[in-house]
């Protein structure tokens, strides 16, 4: 399976002054750096739901029919939030693009920090948590407490990718890893962010033992002000359920497109 991440900050550019602007065009190239890496999932953070930005559409719907895939999206805000009733924020959010038919998806919240949203997606023999957790340290690592639950429960071969926004360093994302069992894709630690100079690793992609990474990439492209993570892997199932493996893929694009316990001591 091929799995790309990629906070795409509302498709409105590295810049920070650029993060009220309009994002048509720039959707664009994001659209055709996807279908140039025929994903068979993708997951989105930080995708606009409908505001002003991206003309009332919901960008999460637009990249899935560029792509031919299913959609499954949320806005990050907990229902009945202060959040949910400000206007842009309102429209802020998270989503799933899937080659294959959705098998159920869940939207969790977490108790604490402002985006709350975890997007749980089952497919035939994987399970997926998209996060983006708090920028806050008290909230995050009461965030990756409540995390580590939902790891725990899972049946599956487990994946848990997202923006983590790990601010206190690699540290962290280690007391996760040790509590949960779960493998880290980026064994090298490459840097995501900023896109433009990264010298910061906030975005993960973790999974668990029987899954297989065979190829991991990060795309040196800057449409967003982070970098987008490419994971092929495999889970360890019968082999006749297998895609046949893809090409890697070269990471050169920027230049084509304009150069419990344990858990809860840890993180209470």
């Amino acid at each position: 399976m091929r799995f790309l991440l990629y906070n795409i900050r509302y498709a409105t550019g590295p810049k920070l002054h650029k993060s009220a602007s309009f994002t048509s065009k720039n959707l664009e190239r994001i659209s055709t750096f996807m279908r140039e890496l025929e994903p068979d999932l993708v997951g989105l953070i930080e995708v606009d739901h409908g505001s002003y930005r991206s003309g009332g559409k919901n960008q999460a719907e637009l990249l899935a029919k560029a792509l031919g895939h299913y959609h499954s999206h949320e806005i990050k805000y907990q229902h009945g939030s202060f959040w949910r009733q400000v206007p842009v924020l309102k429209k802020q959010g998270n989503a799933f693009l899937t080659r294959d038919r959705i098998r159920d998806e869940t939207f969790h919240f977490f108790k604490h920090g402002m985006k709350r949203l975890v997007i749980e997606l089952e497919l035939q023999h994987v399970v997926i948590f998209l996060v983006h957790l708090a920028m806050g340290a008290r909230a995050r690592h009461q965030q990756l407490a409540a995390l580590y639950d939902l790891v725990k429960q899972t049946k599956l071969p487990c994946v848990v990718a997202g923006d983590f926004n790990m601010l206190w360093g690699v540290h962290e994302i280690d007391m996760f890893l040790s509590a949960t069992g779960l493998q880290n894709a980026n064994v090298e630690r490459l840097p995501t962010y900023p896109s433009t100079r990264p010298h910061r690793n906030l975005d993960f992609f973790l999974h668990s033992k029987d899954i297989k990474v065979w190829n991991f990439q990060i795309p040196q492209v800057t449409f967003s002000d982070h970098l987008p993570l490419l994971v092929d892997f495999d889970v360890k199932i019968e082999q006749e359920h297998r895609k046949s493996r893809r090409p890697q893929h070269c990471s050169c694009l920027e230049k084509a497109y304009n150069l419990s316990t344990e858990a809860h001591s840890q993180y209470g």
